[in-house]
């Protein structure tokens, strides 16, 4: 069953990074340097085709990619608008990452992205459809955007830009909901960039990646025990056990092999 599970959930991954590389090859030229391919995406964001009005977006999965990309109203909220910008991103072959911008009781405020441009990780806000810039030009980091002075200068192009979507506080992944407190504080303390060692937002943010990945460790978990349990029965227990191996190998030996004429 859990090898089932395995072959469905990788089937389901490939089939949706198989739509999103499709996706991504219409609008982006991948022959184009790291920063006008993020360009692209945006502008693809900004100006693309009309996308369909959903009756009841509450109904809609926020972590399918090809929902997050097909709904208006899932690309004007900025958790979903980044979740599309993260996928469309990695199938051009793009390093990103999501970025909680959290408020003074952790709770998140704003959802913008990181994108590795020239060795930096700058800041994209998929929601204004933006790349952040200082007054010359340059792209920002979320250590530069810490200064009142680049922040003003970079979100200065869009009109009534929240203010309170500042870089005090931040995280890559957000973990207050679980009923484990004091989590984050242990995990800092064990590793303090425990939360960008990996692709946190692409398991908790795509939804057929979970299931592999979930599917993935159970197998292992049961292999594990069948192995464990198998050493159990043979050295401590000394039960004979079934080997189906040896028996199909023996049958199919017997099956294959001329009889002997005596």
């Amino acid at each position: 069953m859990g090898i089932i599970s395995l072959v469905y959930a990788g089937g389901w991954e490939y089939s949706v990074r198989q739509y999103l590389k499709g996706f991504s090859d219409a609008i982006v030229p991948m022959s184009a340097a790291p920063e006008q391919r993020v360009e692209a995406i945006l502008e693809w964001m900004r100006r693309g085709p009309p996308r369909v009005v959903a009756d009841n977006p509450a109904a809609l999965s926020a972590r399918d990619p090809e929902t997050t990309l097909n709904y208006r109203q899932l690309l004007a909220v900025c958790g979903t608008a980044t979740n599309a910008f993260l996928n469309l991103s990695r199938s051009a072959d793009l390093s990103v990452r999501r970025l909680l911008l959290l408020s003074p009781d952790r709770t998140a405020k704003h959802v913008v992205a990181e994108v590795l441009i020239g060795g930096r990780w700058v800041i994209a806000d998929p929601a204004y459809r933006l790349l952040l810039r200082d007054a010359q030009g340059n792209l920002v980091t979320r250590r530069e955007l810490r200064d009142p002075a680049v922040w003003t200068q970079a979100t200065s192009v869009v009109p009534n830009y929240p203010r309170e979507y500042t870089y005090e506080s931040f995280a890559h992944v957000r973990i207050g909901r679980l009923p484990m407190r004091g989590l984050r504080f242990l995990l800092d303390k064990v590793d303090p960039n425990w939360d960008e060692a990996l692709d946190w937002s692409l398991l908790l943010e795509r939804e057929s990646f979970f299931v592999l990945f979930t599917a993935a460790m159970l197998c292992l978990f049961f292999l594990v025990l069948r192995i464990l349990l198998a050493w159990y029965a043979d050295y401590l227990l000394k039960i004979p056990r079934f080997h189906l191996r040896q028996h199909v190998l023996r049958a199919g030996a017997a099956f294959f092999s001329a009889p002997e004429i005596k």
